[in-house]
């Protein structure tokens, strides 16, 4: 820290009781000077010869105050006047980074000009302000901070101005020309190991690291730290993700409780505006902070209950890159008076924003850029995809939930529905969990679950998990079992889709019987029917065929390569083929002891003729859960 040492005689100021100072000398005092609760017994002549305003004052006195007068809201106070005092007998006073603005301000209100006397004090104290401290990283820090106390004075006299400059021009300063301490936690960065020609030996020189500036300023009250990174933004110098990193390392070491998610303290407003301030100061480029960041600043806005102007510009901002959120970040707990886990609405107004910034960042798009057909559509696929998936586990998640609602767990999955993504594995297991946390919902309210789910789109071994979940209706069953058998007859070279009796249709959604690339399209009708007994026995009889042509289609392609002599086999087709055997094998015997059972349940097959019988069917008792 850097000081300055005024004077050369030795301090003579003594202490009479808690509000009396005196100087001590052989000559008597003939001065009283009232400064707050205490008084100053001093000699007229060294500080008038200093102070234009004492001059003034000791003028203006008149018999009945004799020599005594009051300067209340000197700044700084008995202490800092008692400094400027010191300097004016010639004492020795040592100036540091945490009383200089004190004895500035009050020299100024003293009025210790240089047209009073040369080298007053002012002077002395701008020497020493432009020299050293502002020259100094930590001390102006140090000085920004003091200058809270002394408003407007500080603001009048450009100290805050200087300082703001001088800590802004520093920490925007070029690493390789970084030479002062600075605060640094974090692990250090070694730069690579540097051999010397001439001496052979290796150098592990330490670099300075980009963000090397961040700790100091966090302990910055919340108005200067605006200040600073509002200057610091001004200059144009520093990335947007290093005010970002900067922002994080703020509100991490303010805000109690943040990185828990749960605000801790007990003066709330204090921690509102803070909220507030963080708000209006992040980048506005897009990838300038971290998604969780952003999202756990919202769900502090929403705890401390900030104003609706802020929880909407964070919302706007997650949604803008809620790609890069994970499933951990989207598990925010729903107020107290909410009897659900999960704030799951919060999550829907994210989407929806999500939604809302693809939307607008396709019609934004510049139409003479070459690329306008390509680069966009492509960068929002991706990110539908990612969000798509995130979504699928924060359903899976949430779906653990006794209390959660089957509204709000489809309208959140519907909202990303239209998101195209290759697999529905992730949807899959969101629904089957959700059915093994509710298992009284009734028949329509499974059926309205299971259309969120693609059969299509469902690998071999969430295919094989789902076939034997007991869990799901027959229906979706039969679908999982087609969409795999057309998949296996495909990958093994055939072209075709095999045939279909009107028994297999009624149990398969719309536009399944053509291409098995077809969106599906499921109505009310094609789950509400219920296949007759005679359509059972149809169904029986062209899943045993479906089998037989895989049987004779694999047969066949044996034959064919040991005609060949071909040396390797395509490890995905007799995969597909062997999975798809074994569930139509299933199947079968299910449908066996299906036929044998008059008391099946009709929630889970089509077939009973009881439909308000509940017990679950044997063929079906062995199937498990993907959860």
């Amino acid at each position: 820290m850097k000081f300055m040492k005024l004077g050369s005689k030795p301090d003579q100021f003594q202490t009479e009781g808690d509000n009396i100072r005196y100087v001590a000398t052989e000559l008597a005092t003939d001065m009283v000077i009232n400064v707050g609760d205490v008084k100053f017994y001093v000699h007229k002549f060294p500080l008038l010869s200093k102070s234009y305003r004492l001059q003034k004052l000791v003028a203006c006195t008149n018999e009945e105050n004799g020599d005594e007068i009051n300067i209340h809201d000197i700044p700084g106070g008995p202490a800092a006047f008692e400094v400027c005092a010191k300097f004016c007998y010639g004492m020795t006073v040592t100036l540091n980074a945490y009383n200089v603005v004190a004895a500035r301000c009050a020299a100024e209100y003293l009025e210790m000009y240089e047209t009073v006397e040369k080298g007053n004090l002012i002077y002395k104290i701008e020497v020493f302000l432009t020299s050293s401290i502002f020259r100094s990283w930590k001390d102006s820090i140090i000085v920004l901070q003091t200058t809270k106390g002394f408003f407007p004075w500080c603001e009048e006299l450009k100290i805050v101005s200087h300082c703001l400059d001088s800590v802004a021009s520093k920490a925007s300063t070029d690493t390789s020309k970084v030479d002062w301490s600075y605060t640094y936690n974090h692990k250090k960065l070694l730069s690579e190991n540097e051999i010397d020609l001439h001496c052979d030996v290796v150098n592990k020189q330490q670099l300075v690291p980009g963000d090397w500036w961040v700790e100091d300023l966090c302990e910055l009250h919340i108005d200067l730290y605006k200040r600073v990174i509002t200057t610091i933004k001004t200059k144009g110098r520093m990335s947007a993700e290093a005010i970002g990193e900067a922002l994080k390392a703020y509100v991490n070491r303010r805000l109690p409780g943040f990185s828990k998610g749960k605000i801790q303290g007990s003066d709330p407003e204090k921690y509102r505006y803070l909220v507030d301030t963080i708000t209006w100061l992040l980048p506005k480029e897009k990838n300038g902070v971290l998604c969780g960041f952003l999202i756990r600043l919202l769900q502090a806005s929403i705890a401390l209950e900030c104003g609706q102007t802020v929880r909407s510009e964070l919302k706007k901002r997650v949604g803008l890159q809620l790609e890069q959120a994970t499933v951990g970040d989207l598990l925010i707990r729903a107020p107290e008076s909410e009897t659900i886990m999960f704030d799951i609405d919060l999550v829907q107004d994210l989407v929806e924003q999500f939604m809302l910034h693809q939307k607008n960042s396709q019609i934004d798009y510049p139409a003479d850029n070459r690329f306008q057909d390509i680069r966009p559509v492509f960068a929002s696929n991706c990110s539908k995809v990612k969000v798509a998936r995130m979504i699928d586990g924060y359903l899976a998640e949430v779906a653990r939930d006794p209390n959660l609602p089957l509204s709000k767990f489809v309208n959140l999955a519907e909202l990303v529905s239209g998101f195209s993504r290759p697999s529905h594995d992730g949807i899959y297991r969101a629904i089957d969990m959700y059915l093994k946390e509710h298992p009284g919902i009734t028949k329509s309210e499974r059926k309205s679950v299971c259309r969120l789910m693609d059969c299509r789109k469902l690998s071999a071994e969430a295919s094989m998990h789902a076939v034997q979940n007991e869990r799901l209706p027959l229906r979706v069953v039969v679908q999982v079992l087609f969409f795999e058998q057309v998949r296996s007859t495909t990958s093994s070279g055939g072209g075709s889709t095999p045939d279909l009796t009107r028994s297999v249709k009624a149990l398969l959604p719309v536009g399944s019987q053509g291409s098995s690339t077809s969106a599906t399209s499921n109505t009310e009708e094609d789950w509400d029917a219920v296949p007759t007994a005679k359509e059972l026995k149809a169904l029986k009889g062209e899943l045993a065929t479906l089998r037989l042509r895989d049987r004779e289609h694999t047969n066949g392609s044996n034959l064919n390569n040991m005609k060949t002599n071909a040396e390797k086999v395509d490890g995905s087709k007799v995969k597909g083929s062997i999975i798809s055997r074994k569930m139509f094998s299933k199947l079968w015997s299910n449908k066996d002891r299906l036929s044998e059972n008059s008391s099946s349940d009709t929630s889970e097959s089509p077939s009973s003729s009881n439909a308000g019988e509940t017990k679950s069917t044997p063929c079906r008792s062995r199937r498990q859960s993907m959860s």
